[in-house]
Protein backbone atom coordinates (compact mmCIF):
# COMPACT_ATOMS: atom_id res chain seq x y z
CA UNK A 1 0.00 0.00 0.00
CA UNK A 2 2.90 2.36 0.73
CA UNK A 3 4.31 1.95 -2.80
CA UNK A 4 0.84 2.47 -4.23
CA UNK A 5 0.33 5.69 -2.23
CA UNK A 6 3.73 7.01 -3.28
CA UNK A 7 2.87 6.41 -6.94
CA UNK A 8 -0.36 8.36 -6.49
CA UNK A 9 1.63 11.11 -4.78
CA UNK A 10 4.04 11.30 -7.73
CA UNK A 11 1.05 11.95 -10.00
CA UNK A 12 -0.40 14.64 -7.72
CA UNK A 13 2.99 16.40 -7.56
CA UNK A 14 2.75 17.29 -11.25
CA UNK A 15 0.34 20.12 -10.42
CA UNK A 16 2.30 21.99 -7.71
CA UNK A 17 5.57 21.44 -9.58
CA UNK A 18 3.97 23.08 -12.59
CA UNK A 19 3.23 26.15 -10.46
CA UNK A 20 5.96 26.53 -7.85
CA UNK A 21 9.05 25.60 -9.82
CA UNK A 22 8.94 28.68 -12.03
CA UNK A 23 7.71 31.25 -9.49
CA UNK A 24 11.14 32.86 -8.87
CA UNK A 25 11.72 33.14 -12.63
CA UNK A 26 8.54 35.03 -13.59
CA UNK A 27 10.47 38.27 -14.31
CA UNK A 28 13.07 36.34 -16.35
CA UNK A 29 10.36 34.62 -18.42
CA UNK A 30 8.70 37.99 -19.05
CA UNK A 31 11.99 39.40 -20.33
CA UNK A 32 12.79 36.29 -22.35
CA UNK A 33 9.40 36.32 -24.08
CA UNK A 34 9.19 40.12 -24.29
CA UNK A 35 5.89 39.96 -22.39
CA UNK A 36 4.63 41.95 -19.35
CA UNK A 37 5.18 40.08 -16.08
CA UNK A 38 1.49 40.55 -15.29
CA UNK A 39 0.66 38.35 -18.29
CA UNK A 40 3.03 35.63 -17.07
CA UNK A 41 1.43 35.79 -13.60
CA UNK A 42 -1.99 35.00 -15.07
CA UNK A 43 -0.74 31.56 -16.11
CA UNK A 44 -0.93 30.48 -12.43
CA UNK A 45 -4.72 30.77 -11.98
CA UNK A 46 -5.23 29.84 -15.66
CA UNK A 47 -3.33 26.59 -15.09
CA UNK A 48 -5.61 25.74 -12.15
CA UNK A 49 -8.75 26.83 -13.99
CA UNK A 50 -7.97 24.52 -16.91
CA UNK A 51 -7.16 21.77 -14.44
CA UNK A 52 -10.54 22.22 -12.78
CA UNK A 53 -12.56 22.38 -16.00
CA UNK A 54 -10.70 19.44 -17.52
CA UNK A 55 -11.59 17.16 -14.62
CA UNK A 56 -15.23 17.26 -15.69
CA UNK A 57 -14.14 15.38 -18.82
CA UNK A 58 -11.35 13.33 -17.22
CA UNK A 59 -13.63 11.90 -14.51
CA UNK A 60 -15.88 9.88 -16.84
CA UNK A 61 -12.84 8.73 -18.82
CA UNK A 62 -11.24 7.38 -15.64
CA UNK A 63 -14.39 5.38 -14.89
CA UNK A 64 -14.91 4.21 -18.49
CA UNK A 65 -11.35 3.46 -19.62
CA UNK A 66 -9.52 2.89 -16.35
CA UNK A 67 -7.12 4.65 -13.99
CA UNK A 68 -3.83 3.61 -15.56
CA UNK A 69 -4.51 4.55 -19.23
CA UNK A 70 -5.71 8.03 -18.26
CA UNK A 71 -2.66 8.51 -16.04
CA UNK A 72 -0.39 7.71 -19.00
CA UNK A 73 -2.34 10.04 -21.31
CA UNK A 74 -1.96 12.81 -18.73
CA UNK A 75 1.78 12.22 -18.47
CA UNK A 76 2.16 12.34 -22.25
CA UNK A 77 0.31 15.68 -22.34
CA UNK A 78 2.51 16.97 -19.52
CA UNK A 79 5.67 16.11 -21.43
CA UNK A 80 4.27 17.83 -24.52
CA UNK A 81 3.35 20.99 -22.62
CA UNK A 82 6.69 21.13 -20.81
CA UNK A 83 8.66 20.82 -24.05
CA UNK A 84 6.56 23.57 -25.65
CA UNK A 85 7.18 25.85 -22.65
CA UNK A 86 10.91 25.12 -22.66
CA UNK A 87 11.19 25.99 -26.37
CA UNK A 88 8.74 28.93 -26.38
CA UNK A 89 9.82 31.89 -28.50
CA UNK A 90 6.81 34.05 -27.67
CA UNK A 91 3.78 34.51 -25.46
CA UNK A 92 1.27 32.51 -27.59
CA UNK A 93 3.37 29.33 -27.47
CA UNK A 94 4.04 29.71 -23.75
CA UNK A 95 0.35 30.25 -23.03
CA UNK A 96 -0.57 27.18 -25.12
CA UNK A 97 2.01 25.14 -23.23
CA UNK A 98 0.51 26.08 -19.88
CA UNK A 99 -2.99 25.17 -21.09
CA UNK A 100 -1.72 21.75 -22.22
CA UNK A 101 -0.05 21.23 -18.84
CA UNK A 102 -3.33 22.13 -17.14
CA UNK A 103 -5.13 19.51 -19.24
CA UNK A 104 -2.48 16.99 -18.26
CA UNK A 105 -2.75 17.46 -14.51
CA UNK A 106 -6.54 17.22 -14.58
CA UNK A 107 -6.06 13.62 -15.74
CA UNK A 108 -3.40 12.69 -13.19
CA UNK A 109 -5.24 14.38 -10.29
CA UNK A 110 -8.48 12.47 -10.94
CA UNK A 111 -6.54 9.20 -11.18
CA UNK A 112 -4.78 9.87 -7.86
CA UNK A 113 -7.87 10.74 -5.83
CA UNK A 114 -9.96 8.02 -7.47
CA UNK A 115 -7.21 5.58 -6.57
CA UNK A 116 -7.50 6.45 -2.88
CA UNK A 117 -11.28 6.05 -3.03
CA UNK A 118 -10.83 2.64 -4.70
CA UNK A 119 -8.84 1.25 -1.78
CA UNK A 120 -9.84 3.18 1.38
CA UNK A 121 -12.88 4.47 3.31
CA UNK A 122 -13.73 6.76 6.23
CA UNK A 123 -10.93 7.91 8.51
CA UNK A 124 -8.34 5.85 6.61
CA UNK A 125 -9.29 7.65 3.39
CA UNK A 126 -9.14 11.00 5.21
CA UNK A 127 -5.63 10.17 6.42
CA UNK A 128 -4.56 9.22 2.89
CA UNK A 129 -6.01 12.41 1.42
CA UNK A 130 -4.36 14.34 4.22
CA UNK A 131 -1.05 12.63 3.43
CA UNK A 132 -1.34 13.54 -0.25
CA UNK A 133 -2.30 17.14 0.50
CA UNK A 134 0.32 17.43 3.23
CA UNK A 135 3.17 15.89 1.26
CA UNK A 136 2.37 18.28 -1.57
CA UNK A 137 3.66 21.09 0.59
CA UNK A 138 7.23 19.90 0.36
CA UNK A 139 7.00 21.10 -3.25
CA UNK A 140 6.32 24.74 -2.29
CA UNK A 141 9.11 24.32 0.24
CA UNK A 142 11.74 23.12 -2.22
CA UNK A 143 10.54 23.88 -5.76
CA UNK A 144 11.13 27.67 -5.74
CA UNK A 145 14.69 27.16 -4.53
CA UNK A 146 15.29 24.40 -7.08
CA UNK A 147 13.78 26.57 -9.79
CA UNK A 148 15.97 29.49 -8.76
CA UNK A 149 19.14 27.38 -8.82
CA UNK A 150 18.29 25.81 -12.19
CA UNK A 151 17.53 29.22 -13.69
CA UNK A 152 20.72 30.73 -12.26
CA UNK A 153 22.81 27.93 -13.74
CA UNK A 154 21.04 27.25 -17.06
CA UNK A 155 18.34 29.90 -17.57
CA UNK A 156 14.59 29.84 -16.96
CA UNK A 157 13.96 27.23 -19.66
CA UNK A 158 15.80 24.64 -17.56
CA UNK A 159 12.81 24.49 -15.19
CA UNK A 160 10.57 23.18 -17.95
CA UNK A 161 13.17 20.68 -19.14
CA UNK A 162 13.25 19.43 -15.54
CA UNK A 163 9.47 18.98 -15.62
CA UNK A 164 9.83 17.07 -18.89
CA UNK A 165 12.30 14.65 -17.33
CA UNK A 166 10.21 14.21 -14.18
CA UNK A 167 7.09 13.33 -16.18
CA UNK A 168 9.01 10.82 -18.30
CA UNK A 169 10.37 9.06 -15.21
CA UNK A 170 6.92 8.89 -13.60
CA UNK A 171 5.45 7.54 -16.85
CA UNK A 172 7.89 4.63 -16.73
CA UNK A 173 7.05 3.93 -13.06
CA UNK A 174 3.32 4.05 -13.77
CA UNK A 175 3.67 1.61 -16.67
CA UNK A 176 5.65 -0.82 -14.53
CA UNK A 177 4.09 -0.58 -11.07
CA UNK A 178 0.71 1.16 -10.96
CA UNK A 179 -2.12 -1.42 -10.72
CA UNK A 180 -5.51 -0.90 -12.29
CA UNK A 181 -7.84 -0.36 -9.32
CA UNK A 182 -11.11 0.51 -11.06
CA UNK A 183 -13.82 -1.60 -9.37
CA UNK A 184 -15.52 -4.17 -11.58
CA UNK A 185 -18.94 -2.69 -10.78
CA UNK A 186 -17.95 0.86 -11.76
CA UNK A 187 -20.79 2.56 -13.58
CA UNK A 188 -19.78 3.47 -17.13
CA UNK A 189 -21.31 6.41 -18.91
CA UNK A 190 -21.58 7.53 -22.51
CA UNK A 191 -20.43 11.04 -23.25
CA UNK A 192 -20.49 13.68 -20.54
CA UNK A 193 -22.44 12.31 -17.52
CA UNK A 194 -24.56 15.41 -17.03
CA UNK A 195 -27.27 13.48 -15.18
CA UNK A 196 -24.81 11.96 -12.71
CA UNK A 197 -23.07 15.28 -12.16
CA UNK A 198 -26.44 16.91 -11.51
CA UNK A 199 -27.48 14.19 -9.06
CA UNK A 200 -24.29 14.65 -7.08
CA UNK A 201 -24.55 18.45 -7.20
CA UNK A 202 -28.06 18.25 -5.74
CA UNK A 203 -26.61 16.80 -2.53
CA UNK A 204 -26.04 19.74 -0.12
CA UNK A 205 -23.52 17.82 1.96
CA UNK A 206 -21.36 17.14 -1.10
CA UNK A 207 -21.40 20.84 -1.98
CA UNK A 208 -20.52 21.87 1.57
CA UNK A 209 -17.39 19.70 1.63
CA UNK A 210 -16.33 20.47 -1.94
CA UNK A 211 -16.66 24.24 -1.44
CA UNK A 212 -14.68 24.01 1.80
CA UNK A 213 -11.78 22.74 -0.32
CA UNK A 214 -12.39 25.49 -2.88
CA UNK A 215 -12.28 28.19 -0.22
CA UNK A 216 -9.01 26.88 1.22
CA UNK A 217 -7.45 26.62 -2.24
CA UNK A 218 -8.65 30.11 -3.19
CA UNK A 219 -6.96 31.46 -0.08
CA UNK A 220 -3.68 29.70 -0.90
CA UNK A 221 -3.82 30.73 -4.57
CA UNK A 222 -4.32 34.37 -3.59
CA UNK A 223 -1.36 34.15 -1.21
CA UNK A 224 0.88 32.50 -3.82
CA UNK A 225 -0.06 34.95 -6.58
CA UNK A 226 0.45 38.04 -4.41
CA UNK A 227 3.55 36.83 -2.53
CA UNK A 228 6.16 37.80 -5.20
CA UNK A 229 4.85 41.39 -5.33
CA UNK A 230 4.34 41.79 -1.57
CA UNK A 231 7.63 40.18 -0.53
CA UNK A 232 9.98 41.03 -3.42
CA UNK A 233 8.69 44.30 -4.90
CA UNK A 234 7.36 45.93 -1.74
CA UNK A 235 9.33 43.99 0.88
CA UNK A 236 12.60 44.15 -1.06
CA UNK A 237 13.46 40.50 -0.48
CA UNK A 238 15.91 38.94 -2.91
CA UNK A 239 14.91 35.94 -5.00
CA UNK A 240 16.79 33.66 -2.58
CA UNK A 241 15.20 35.26 0.49
CA UNK A 242 11.80 34.93 -1.14
CA UNK A 243 12.43 31.25 -1.85
CA UNK A 244 13.47 30.66 1.78
CA UNK A 245 10.37 32.41 3.17
CA UNK A 246 8.11 30.63 0.70
CA UNK A 247 9.80 27.31 1.40
CA UNK A 248 9.62 27.68 5.18
CA UNK A 249 5.88 28.10 4.89
CA UNK A 250 5.70 24.92 2.82
CA UNK A 251 7.57 22.96 5.48
CA UNK A 252 5.22 24.42 8.10
CA UNK A 253 2.15 23.12 6.25
CA UNK A 254 3.83 19.74 5.93
CA UNK A 255 4.45 19.57 9.69
CA UNK A 256 0.86 20.59 10.45
CA UNK A 257 -0.38 17.95 8.00
CA UNK A 258 1.57 15.27 9.89
CA UNK A 259 -0.12 16.46 13.09
CA UNK A 260 -3.55 16.37 11.42
CA UNK A 261 -2.87 12.87 10.17
CA UNK A 262 -2.39 11.73 13.77
CA UNK A 263 -5.30 13.76 15.14
CA UNK A 264 -7.97 12.42 12.76
CA UNK A 265 -8.12 9.04 14.52
CA UNK A 266 -8.12 10.57 17.99
CA UNK A 267 -10.52 13.51 17.68
CA UNK A 268 -12.35 12.77 14.41
CA UNK A 269 -12.90 14.63 11.19
CA UNK A 270 -15.48 17.16 12.46
CA UNK A 271 -13.06 18.57 15.05
CA UNK A 272 -10.37 18.94 12.36
CA UNK A 273 -12.78 20.90 10.16
CA UNK A 274 -13.64 23.18 13.08
CA UNK A 275 -9.95 23.84 13.76
CA UNK A 276 -9.43 24.58 10.06
CA UNK A 277 -12.22 27.18 10.10
CA UNK A 278 -10.81 28.80 13.23
CA UNK A 279 -7.26 28.94 11.81
CA UNK A 280 -8.27 30.63 8.54
CA UNK A 281 -10.43 33.16 10.39
CA UNK A 282 -7.64 33.88 12.88
CA UNK A 283 -5.21 34.38 9.99
CA UNK A 284 -7.48 37.03 8.48
CA UNK A 285 -7.86 38.84 11.82
CA UNK A 286 -4.08 38.75 12.43
CA UNK A 287 -3.30 40.03 8.93
CA UNK A 288 -5.64 43.01 9.22
CA UNK A 289 -4.51 43.71 12.79
CA UNK A 290 -0.98 44.07 11.46
CA UNK A 291 -2.17 46.55 8.85
CA UNK A 292 -4.08 48.67 11.35
CA UNK A 293 -1.78 48.53 14.39
CA UNK A 294 1.74 48.89 12.96
CA UNK A 295 3.23 52.11 11.53
CA UNK A 296 3.61 52.60 7.77
CA UNK A 297 7.38 52.05 7.80
CA UNK A 298 6.87 48.49 9.08
CA UNK A 299 4.06 47.54 6.70
CA UNK A 300 6.48 46.07 4.16
CA UNK A 301 8.18 43.77 6.69
CA UNK A 302 7.86 40.16 5.60
CA UNK A 303 6.67 38.98 9.02
CA UNK A 304 3.45 41.01 8.85
CA UNK A 305 2.53 38.99 5.77
CA UNK A 306 4.01 35.56 6.39
CA UNK A 307 2.99 35.02 10.03
CA UNK A 308 -0.76 35.48 9.36
CA UNK A 309 -0.32 33.32 6.26
CA UNK A 310 1.27 30.59 8.38
CA UNK A 311 -1.75 30.61 10.71
CA UNK A 312 -4.23 30.52 7.84
CA UNK A 313 -2.56 27.81 5.75
CA UNK A 314 -2.59 25.57 8.80
CA UNK A 315 -6.34 25.71 8.31
CA UNK A 316 -5.86 24.24 4.84
CA UNK A 317 -4.06 21.27 6.38
CA UNK A 318 -6.92 20.67 8.82
CA UNK A 319 -9.60 21.07 6.15
CA UNK A 320 -8.41 19.28 2.99
CA UNK A 321 -8.28 15.64 4.10
CA UNK A 322 -11.55 15.48 6.07
CA UNK A 323 -13.49 17.54 3.50
CA UNK A 324 -12.31 15.44 0.56
CA UNK A 325 -13.06 12.14 2.28
CA UNK A 326 -16.55 13.29 3.33
CA UNK A 327 -17.31 14.49 -0.20
CA UNK A 328 -16.25 11.24 -1.93
CA UNK A 329 -17.30 8.72 0.70
CA UNK A 330 -20.76 7.88 -0.72
CA UNK A 331 -19.63 7.33 -4.32
CA UNK A 332 -17.69 4.08 -4.50
CA UNK A 333 -19.24 3.12 -7.85
CA UNK A 334 -18.70 6.60 -9.26
CA UNK A 335 -15.30 7.46 -7.82
CA UNK A 336 -13.99 8.99 -11.04
CA UNK A 337 -17.05 11.15 -11.64
CA UNK A 338 -17.25 12.29 -8.01
CA UNK A 339 -13.49 12.95 -7.82
CA UNK A 340 -13.71 14.99 -10.99
CA UNK A 341 -16.54 17.07 -9.58
CA UNK A 342 -14.66 17.69 -6.33
CA UNK A 343 -11.58 18.69 -8.34
CA UNK A 344 -13.61 20.93 -10.62
CA UNK A 345 -15.23 22.79 -7.72
CA UNK A 346 -11.94 23.04 -5.86
CA UNK A 347 -9.78 24.17 -8.78
CA UNK A 348 -12.24 26.22 -10.83
CA UNK A 349 -13.96 27.65 -7.77
CA UNK A 350 -10.73 28.39 -5.94
CA UNK A 351 -9.00 29.95 -8.95
CA UNK A 352 -12.06 32.04 -9.84
CA UNK A 353 -12.38 33.28 -6.26
CA UNK A 354 -8.67 34.11 -6.21
CA UNK A 355 -8.90 36.03 -9.49
CA UNK A 356 -11.89 37.99 -8.18
CA UNK A 357 -10.11 38.79 -4.92
CA UNK A 358 -7.01 39.99 -6.77
CA UNK A 359 -9.14 42.12 -9.12
CA UNK A 360 -10.90 43.96 -6.28
CA UNK A 361 -9.87 47.62 -5.84
CA UNK A 362 -8.30 46.94 -2.45
CA UNK A 363 -4.76 46.49 -1.15
CA UNK A 364 -3.10 43.10 -1.55
CA UNK A 365 -3.31 42.25 2.15
CA UNK A 366 -6.98 43.18 2.30
CA UNK A 367 -7.71 40.93 -0.69
CA UNK A 368 -5.93 38.04 1.00
CA UNK A 369 -7.75 38.67 4.29
CA UNK A 370 -11.09 38.49 2.46
CA UNK A 371 -10.15 35.11 0.99
CA UNK A 372 -9.04 33.87 4.42
CA UNK A 373 -12.42 34.86 5.87
CA UNK A 374 -14.24 33.18 2.99
CA UNK A 375 -12.22 30.00 3.55
CA UNK A 376 -13.05 30.07 7.25
CA UNK A 377 -16.78 30.47 6.63
CA UNK A 378 -16.86 27.62 4.10
CA UNK A 379 -14.88 25.32 6.44
CA UNK A 380 -17.29 26.18 9.26
CA UNK A 381 -20.20 25.27 7.00
CA UNK A 382 -18.55 21.93 6.22
CA UNK A 383 -18.09 21.31 9.95
CA UNK A 384 -21.80 21.88 10.55
CA UNK A 385 -22.70 19.37 7.84
CA UNK A 386 -20.17 16.85 9.16
CA UNK A 387 -22.05 16.78 12.47
CA UNK A 388 -25.08 15.44 10.59
CA UNK A 389 -23.27 12.67 8.70
CA UNK A 390 -24.04 9.20 9.99
CA UNK A 391 -22.31 6.41 8.09
CA UNK A 392 -22.36 6.90 4.35
CA UNK A 393 -24.92 8.09 1.86
CA UNK A 394 -26.52 5.79 -0.65
CA UNK A 395 -24.61 5.79 -3.95
CA UNK A 396 -26.50 7.29 -6.85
Amino acid sequence: MQKYTLLLLSLVLLAPLGIDLYLPTLPDIAVGLNTPVSAIQTTIPLFLLVMGLGQIIAGPLVDNIGRKPIALIGLLLYVTGSVLAATASGWPQFLSARVIQGCAVCCTAVVAFSGVRDRLDGDEAARAYGFLNGALNIVPALAPMLGGFLAAAFGWRANFWFLTGYALVIAVLVMLFLPETRPADTKKVKGLPVRQYWQILREPRFLAFAFANAGALGMVLTYVSLAPHVLMTEGKLSALQFSIAFGANGFWIMLVSVLVNKMIRKVGRPICLAIGALAMTLGAVTLMAGVMLFPAELQTHWALYMLPVAISVAGLAFTAGPATSYALEPYQQQAGVASALVGFIQMAGGSTAGLIAMALPVAEKSALALMMMAGGVLALTAWRFSKKVRGTLTAL
